[in-house]
């Protein structure tokens, strides 16, 4: 009897922690965050549908981004590159479209959050003319 009772306890004990180990599954791997483009205002930004290039006065903005990609080592998009023509002056000119081509590339982490890797190049190839005097294709470090 006792014999049948500890069999009964194994069995009894071996049927409750069967189940419970079958369906112990891992966590899921995190989902990674998105690479940044940071702004001239220090912030983070993902698939921005706008981007100003001249931080200082203003007179380079892209516009009607449309990305079609956006991973951990590049993205593209084509837009719109409006630039001054600063003609005769800045404060007199006026903004012109030039149609481009954008890749931000080279991701590191961002110093100010150690947590976040931010794109630290940008590419802009002129489909069309350029602005004058910049070559149809240009690349420039992302310093903010």
């Amino acid at each position: 009897m006792r014999t049948a009772t500890l069999l009964c306890a194994a069995a009894a004990l071996v049927a409750a922690t069967v189940p419970a180990s079958a369906h112990t599954r891992a966590a899921p791997a995190p989902v990674p965050e998105p690479v940044v483009v940071v702004d001239c205002f220090s912030k983070a930004q993902v698939r921005p549908e706008e981007y100003l290039l001249a931080c200082g006065d203003g007179n380079n903005r892209l516009i009607e981004l449309r990305w079609d990609t956006w991973g951990p080592r590049t993205a593209t998009a084509t837009g719109i590159d409006m630039v001054n023509d600063c003609n005769p002056y800045c404060a007199a000119g006026r903004f012109r479209p030039y149609p481009v081509t954008v890749t931000l590339s080279s991701p590191e982490t961002w110093p100010e959050h150690p947590d976040v890797r931010r794109f630290t190049m940008i590419r802009l190839l002129y489909t069309d003319t350029a602005p004058a005097p910049v070559p149809k294709d240009v690349t420039y470090k992302l310093v903010y």
